[in-house]
């Protein structure tokens, strides 16, 4: 399979070498392409040292935005598969395998998750809370039983890469991404994988915009079921 790796990373100049030689040591076959949101470090020259292809996004679009970009070279370029790996040092590339099985064999979307039994992922309680609403909502939506629905961990066939290279939630994508993936009939699995915590920097999600965040991407999915 021809597969592409969309990094999407914002001011990790401090974690972006180890996460492409993490790649390039356990996943060679894969192409990277970090997606460059408008970062104010030096996430692009670091990875631009290593010889990987880099996108520049010219401000900060967030999450949405970088991967979208991602999923829009992926569907130009006739990638079979796009694995998304995020530029913060928390996915780990020995763990690929797993979830790009399942896709080999016909699943549109694997999500890898932390929460079915592969390892133990600390997280804090208002996000911890978060998580779980969202997987009851999503697997009541869905009909299916999801534990990790907030996880980028995550590999894409071919028609979820058309679908979302045409159009991608922005913000917090990862739960809203599932609603339209359900609404195009599309197939959706998860694996258990490990994951680690950021190696170096801090995370932009503080307990205050985790609960804004859930209020908000609650919100979003009640609106996209009433979408055509």
């Amino acid at each position: 399979m021809k597969i592409l790796a969309i990094i999407p990373a914002y001011n990790e100049a401090r974690n972006i070498r180890g996460v492409i030689n993490d790649l390039r040591e356990y996943h060679p076959e894969t192409e990277p392409v970090v997606i460059n949101d408008g970062s104010g470090d030096n996430t692009s020259v670091a990875a631009r040292s290593l010889g990987v292809r880099v996108i520049d996004l010219p401000y900060n679009l967030g999450i949405g935005g970088a991967v979208q970009a991602g999923f829009m070279v992926a569907a130009s370029e006739g990638y079979d598969v796009a694995i998304q790996f995020d530029g913060d040092g928390q996915h780990i590339a020995a763990e690929i395998e797993k979830i790009l099985k399942p896709a080999s064999e016909g699943s549109d979307i694997v999500i890898g998750s932390r929460f079915l039994g592969a390892g133990v992922y600390n997280m804090p309680i208002a996000r911890r809370i978060g998580v779980k609403v969202f997987s009851l909502v999503i697997s009541s939506i869905c009909g299916q039983r999801l534990t990790d629905t907030t996880s980028g961990f995550r590999v894409y066939g071919k028609r979820a890469i058309e679908l979302f290279s045409a159009f991608y939630p922005e913000d917090y994508p990862e739960v809203e991404a599932l609603i339209l993936a359900h609404k195009k009939k599309l197939n959706i699995k998860e694996v258990p994988v490990r994951m680690r915590m950021r190696s170096e920097g801090k995370s932009s999600i503080t307990p205050l915009r985790a609960v804004y965040y859930m209020i908000k991407v609650l919100l979003s999915v009640f609106i996209d079921l009433l979408k055509r």
